[in-house]
């Protein structure tokens, strides 16, 4: 087996990943930065939205009430202020090194004023992570098309990982690290509708909870408002440039779900679409009303046209869908995990920041105030010891088996839940059979499934309603809030 030896391993070269590295480096760290694909890719290239920098210190009080209030009662405001009080260092870091974000901030569902800051429109997330990866320097050892297999821990610490280089069992690298950040994003392709690309699949959360770190609240998903059929979204601050909602009738109807309209958080807009569609059978998002559409959303138009619609003739169908998990790798404020040496960044992460349900466009803020925090920490307390690794084997399952999953987490977990199907699916999908993993696909798909019974178990732990976790059987909000710890049996883990 190859080995490599480095002060800090990065697995995921999202924006918390990547910007991480950028910061690890300047602290004089070297660092291993590793993707399963290539490195521009995963959720970052895809966000439209920007980055919801409070850039004005007075603003923080109310970017941050902004924030709780979207959250439910479950968002860490100690945390949340930390992340929040960071953001304007961070920002004045990225335009000093020459990121040029667009000339104003946009209004965004949730926030009380426009503070969302774009760049080159909707291609935000795709043009901040292009100049991230710009930035690296050359102590930053890039490892594309690596699929983490397994953690590599012991005694109670994690000092790195094994890949399998082009997903193969038999091309093994072991990277041996004093510090190891997991930023592997979210896990949305566990749902047969999502915004999430292919690689997203929890495989982080999975390899972090394998190890015995604590992973918490994994039924608080968010469901995207505004997604057409081919999965594109449509961006929130479409909403916010005058875009209205309109049922199979053409009227308007958010007002009598929220006094904010169109502009309401997401968790509310989401299943005011979910009932619409039931009650009318479709949901149309209007924009017309906005001027410039074409220039000022490019890539919403595009994905527009390229199904065959013309969105400034007529109103676009649309769905929620699955988009980003608030729960994750429960972590501090400064991303370190239950595990010594081992921390968590990014949507892998569980700060506290979201609570229930994220507010828009805080996400690649989250991102990126994290991604420096944690390489902080990870730097000063990075370990210099070396561990004996033995392997407990790689889970697997068979490929056959992800449609199943995905079919079931529609059907239960999606955006309106109920106790029989929840059951159900939990029953369902501990019946998939686990074995050793021959490739990447079946321990990516032994990933899924772990995600998805941990979803369910939390989903029905949680007899409220809260944010994006909506049961019909419990529709009333518990007055104590309370976090869900997950204990899933391990006992068909895999041993050489």
């Amino acid at each position: 087996m190859e080995q490599i030896y480095t002060d800090i391993l990065i697995i995921g070269s999202g924006v918390a990943g990547s910007y991480a590295a950028m910061h690890a480096a300047s602290l004089g760290a070297n660092v291993s930065l590793v993707t399963k694909t290539k490195l521009l890719s995963g959720s970052t290239p895809l966000a439209q939205g920007g980055v919801a920098f409070p850039s004005d210190p007075n603003d923080i009080p109310n970017h941050l009430m902004d924030t709780v209030n979207a959250g439910r009662g479950l968002v860490d405001e100690y945390v949340s202020a930390a992340i929040l009080t960071d953001a304007l260092a961070q920002l004045n870091n990225l335009i000093s090194l020459g990121m040029n974000f667009d000339a104003l901030p946009a209004l965004e569902g949730g926030h009380s004023k426009p503070r969302v800051w774009h760049i080159h429109g909707d291609e935000s997330g795709l043009h901040l992570l292009t100049f991230l990866h710009s930035q690296l320097p050359n102590q930053v050892s890039t490892f594309e098309n690596h699929f983490a297999a397994e953690l590599i821990s012991s005694g109670g610490n994690v000092h790195g990982a094994i890949f399998w280089r082009d997903g193969d069992p038999d091309k093994p690298v072991a990277i041996h690290a004093g510090s190891t950040i997991i930023a592997t994003g979210g896990m949305g392709q566990i749902f047969s509708f999502t915004t999430n690309p292919d690689e997203s699949t929890g495989d982080g959360i999975a390899l972090a909870y394998r190890s015995g770190a604590t992973v918490r609240d994994m039924e608080l998903i968010q469901f995207h408002p505004t997604v057409l059929s081919n999965g594109g979204l449509i961006s929130e601050a479409c909403r916010g440039e005058g875009a209205t909602l309109l049922n199979k009738f053409g009227m308007r109807f958010m007002q009598k779900y929220d006094p904010a309209g169109e502009l309401a958080p997401r968790d509310v807009v989401a299943r005011s679409i979910y009932g619409e569609i039931v009650a009318t059978g479709e949901v149309c998002l209007d924009l017309r009303p906005i001027e410039d559409l074409e220039h000022k959303f490019p890539t919403v138009f595009n994905l527009i046209v390229n199904l065959g619609l013309d969105p400034l003739k007529s109103p676009v169908p649309i769905q929620p869908a699955a988009h980003f998990l608030m729960g994750g790798i429960s972590t501090d404020e400064y991303g370190a995990t239950s595990i010594s040496h081992l921390f968590a960044a990014g949507e892998a992460a569980s700060t506290g920041f979201h609570g229930a349900n994220r507010l828009a466009s805080n996400s690649l803020l989250e991102g990126l105030v994290m991604g420096s925090r944690t390489a902080d920490k990870a730097v000063e307390c990075a370990s210099t010891t070396k561990y004996n690794f033995k392997s407990n084997g790689v889970a697997g399952c068979s490929k056959d088996s992800q449609p199943v999953i995905r079919k079931v987490m529609a059907n239960a977990a999606s955006v309106i839940r109920e106790q029989t199907s929840l059951a159900q699916g939990f029953d369902d999908i501990s019946k998939i059979e686990v074995g050793p993993a021959k490739n990447a696909i079946e321990a990516e798909t032994a990933n899924m499934r772990l995600i998805a019974l941990m979803v369910l178990k939390g989903a029905l732990e949680r007899e409220e309603s809260r944010g994006s976790h909506f049961r019909t059987d419990f529709p009333e909000t518990s007055q104590v809030a309370f976090h869900i710890g997950q204990q899933i049996d391990l006992s068909c883990a895999v041993r050489d």
